[in-house]
């Protein structure tokens, strides 16, 4: 499995949008910058393991939660 940036993005723009959250509250719960987080979400940015354990708590979540949909989501597009 390769990882994909992209993939990445449009799991926690995904997440994010369930929530019902916008990225200036996401970003704020995660302690990141808004224009991080579009980075990450446009799959311009790779987010390093912090960033991403943030992101899961700011979403609820484990972070090995948030990586097994990172991974579903780049099997089913492979």
């Amino acid at each position: 499995m390769q990882f994909d940036n992209s993939a990445v993005g449009r799991t926690i723009r995904n997440l994010r949008n369930k929530k019902g959250v916008s990225q200036d509250v996401l970003s704020g719960f995660a302690g990141i910058a808004r224009t991080h987080l579009t980075m990450i979400e446009n799959g311009d940015k790779q987010a390093n393991f912090e960033t991403l354990w943030k992101i899961a708590n700011a979403l609820d979540m484990r972070p090995s939660e948030l990586v097994a949909l990172i991974e579903a989501e780049i099997e089913q597009n492979s």
